[in-house]
């Protein structure tokens, strides 16, 4: 697959991510606790696909990189507020399809960060 498509097949795949992410915290508790994490995660869940697109209109490698370094460090931040929701029992069944998608894109931003040179 060309970078070009593999760009746009993430791009996608990262608003689909994000969307899910509402989702979830649609569902959840409305609680003190419940709503420090639905804001939480509603941003860190979100923010990986917008800093993403961001990203592939870099106008450095540099820029490009650092983007790629937020992403990273967003989705991690994802996968630990999924960690919290699911051991609180605040999801269902969907909530572990998105904890999965959410530690694959962990790994792709990861990978592709490590393999940048600048």
């Amino acid at each position: 697959m060309e970078n070009k498509e593999f760009s746009r097949q993430l791009e996608s795949r990262t608003k689909k991510f994000a969307i899910s992410i509402i989702k979830v915290s649609v569902s959840l508790p409305v609680t003190p606790e419940g709503r420090v994490i639905k804001n939480q995660i509603t941003k860190s869940g979100t923010s990986i696909g917008a800093n993403y697109r961001e990203a592939n209109r870099a106008r450095s490698k540099a820029d490009f990189r650092n983007k790629i370094k937020i992403c990273e460090s967003e989705a991690s931040e994802t996968v630990y507020w999924l960690e919290l929701i699911l051991i609180l029992n605040w999801a269902d069944l969907t909530t572990q399809l998105i904890m999965n998608e959410a530690n694959e894109i962990l790994a792709i931003f990861t990978s592709i960060g490590k393999n940048l040179k600048l």
